[in-house]
């Protein structure tokens, strides 16, 4: 489970405001916020086990971050890592919108994908949903199509529309948003094949649980002029803050 709120092109200084958090097992290893020795292009986190990342953005002004599609279909072999996805569109040329339209969603086990480059952003899903260019608004995704009313997603947006409103959009206040660790009533709970206890924990915005839960909260501002800032904080099987980084481009 992963969740990302972000308002587009509805504020006066930021064309795009973004709070996400990313959940996963704790055990999978992965690297810190920072530019890529490799891809010197490229400012992510990124994943050891595939070596792609699941946010990122580029020197030069473009933006991906993709989701998994919860599913119960047993992922099939030879499938590429979603988070090539993000990298591919961040080290390339291609305008988001002819990317995502030429992204072959059968190579891949089920994703969401948002992309932007300096003029437009682009949702695309390999579980239905085709290449879409997001009209200004504030929108949820998490591990479904886009805007999927979730409880969680609902209570973030909602969270993320009282900040423009009161005028209060800042680091703080949007890490903040995607700390909440409410969860759903035990009785609204319909745990299917997973754990009682795990099916609870991930209806929350921010997911504590043993072995999977919320790895890091990412928060991106991208002003009208083209400043882009980045900022992560990192946390512990028991959800404790444990290292945080931030960066702006230019």
């Amino acid at each position: 489970m992963c969740l990302v709120v972000f308002a587009w092109q509805t504020h006066p200084a930021y064309r795009l405001i973004l709070a996400a958090n990313r959940d996963e097992f704790h055990q999978r290893p992965s690297r810190a916020l920072n530019w890529w020795p490799d891809r010197p292009e490229v400012l992510a986190g990124r994943d050891l086990q595939a070596g792609g990342t699941w946010l990122a953005v580029s020197r030069d002004g473009r933006f991906a971050t993709v989701t998994n599609y919860r599913e119960q279909q047993r992922r099939q072999p030879g499938l590429v890592s979603r988070g090539a996805l993000v990298t591919d569109f961040v080290t390339g040329s291609e305008s988001a919108e002819t990317f995502v339209g030429a992204v072959d969603g059968d190579r891949y086990a089920g994703f969401s994908l948002l992309a932007a480059d300096a003029r437009d952003l682009y949702y695309v899903s390999n579980r239905g949903d085709v290449p879409t260019k997001i009209a200004p608004g504030i929108y949820g995704l998490s591990n479904a199509s886009l805007d999927t009313p979730w409880e969680k997603v609902v209570r973030s947006k909602a969270a993320l529309q009282s900040l423009l409103e009161s005028d209060n959009v800042n680091e703080t206040s949007l890490f903040r948003l995607l700390g909440d660790r409410t969860v759903t009533a035990a009785s609204d709970i319909d745990s299917g094949h997973i754990p009682f206890d795990l099916a609870r924990a991930l209806t929350a915005p921010f997911i504590v649980s043993k072995d999977y839960g919320t790895r890091c909260t990412t928060i991106l501002t991208w002003t009208h002029s083209g400043e882009i800032s980045l900022g992560e904080q990192r946390f512990d099987a028991a959800g404790v803050k444990a290292g945080e980084s931030r960066f702006r481009i230019p």
